[in-house]
């Protein structure tokens, strides 16, 4: 009976912070909480904020972006990174326009094989860094340039732009009664996928794992490689995808399109509390980023800012990613270390 009485007052102890000041605390709802600040105070300031075809333009800026940040996710989770996703971009929209102005085949089937030279593309990435066991820093950088060189030859300084109306109208299409483009619905149903990818099977476990300890996991049974190797796969097909949707959105194919997006899906899903080290981070938090980041580039966009200054702001928000989790981590231990512990005898005499 003693033993009861000292065990079931330590088991109700306030061991750490109700669940409410968790989730104030976490890094998910201050991005969130950023997000509505920038809102009000942008529509409060800027004019034309508020109105409906700027959030047009927002949600258009960002799906592509949100696309490639969903497996990038995945992929810094375990601890990796993929530079090459914008390059890829452009070469997937140069090789769709050069078939299309050839007249090889039917749109349908060129969006198909446009996918397919996606997953190629990653599997090169894959193969590089799980076969030869090469950085995948130093692989994406030169796969980067690669890709981009490519994309050149195919197109050259040419622009494919006589696409049917019906294709590029429909791709930025609203949905019936609302502003937002029907792609946002593609968006969500592969947000729902990734997001039951990584929380609620034994898949995002071992990713996790992965990004905490690749050695630990491969003795736990994890296939590290194979697991890698398909994630690159992955963010190949779905840069692909954001190819497809870049070209119908502009009508354009060019060598250069989406050129320096990879650095706005890094700042994304960095901002959104991923760990460039691996092994923490979700998807919300990287989605709440993309929408932030959104609003916020075109708010300055409206009140005249300069491009280079919107560069600055990305990088130091960047860089912003990388400190501020950690900042938001110290301060939660700083705190926790000062909560004086009792014991479960203290707690019963009380």
């Amino acid at each position: 009976m003693a033993t009861d009485t000292l065990v079931k007052p330590a088991r109700t102890g306030s061991a750490g912070p109700p669940g409410w000041r968790r989730l104030l605390g976490s890094w998910d709802a201050i991005l969130i909480l950023a997000l509505l600040l920038v809102v009000l105070v942008a529509t409060a300031t800027i004019e034309g904020v508020g109105s409906p075809r700027f959030y047009r333009f927002v949600v258009l800026e960002a799906i592509p972006i949100a696309l490639i940040a969903l497996p990038m996710t995945l992929v810094i989770i375990t601890g990796e990174i993929d530079l090459s996703v914008a390059s890829t971009v452009g070469l997937t929209c140069s090789v769709l326009g050069q078939l299309w102005y050839l007249g090889v085949t039917s749109l349908p089937v060129l969006i198909v094989l446009s996918l397919l030279l996606g997953a190629v593309l990653g599997a090169v990435n894959g193969v590089f860094i799980t076969v030869f066991g090469l950085p995948s820093l130093a692989v994406t950088i030169g796969t980067l340039a690669l890709y981009r060189g490519l994309a050149y030859v195919v197109l050259g300084d040419r622009a494919i732009a006589d696409y049917p109306p019906a294709w590029t109208q429909n791709a930025v299409a609203p949905i019936p009664g609302t502003v937002i483009p029907w792609f946002v619905l593609v968006l969500a149903a592969l947000a729902v996928v990734f997001g039951v990818v990584l929380y609620l099977t034994p898949i995002g476990r071992s990713l996790y794992a992965i990004g905490n300890n690749a050695e630990a996991s491969t003795f736990a049974g994890i296939s590290v490689l194979r697991t890698k190797f398909w994630l690159f796969v992955a963010t190949g097909a779905m840069a692909a995808l954001a190819g497809v949707f870049w070209t119908f959105r502009f009508a354009s194919a060019r060598a250069d399109n989406a050129t320096g997006l990879e650095l706005a899906v890094v700042a994304a899903v960095l901002l959104g509390g991923v760990s460039i080290f691996g092994g923490r981070g979700g998807l919300v938090g990287v989605l709440a980023a993309v929408a932030l980041l959104g609003v916020l580039r075109n708010a300055l966009q409206l009140a005249d800012v300069p491009a280079n200054a919107l560069t600055i702001v990305t990088g130091t928000l960047l860089i912003l990613s990388v400190v501020g989790p950690n900042l938001v981590r110290m301060a939660r231990e700083r705190l926790r270390r000062r909560r004086p512990v009792t014991t479960p005898l203290e707690r019963t005499s009380s």
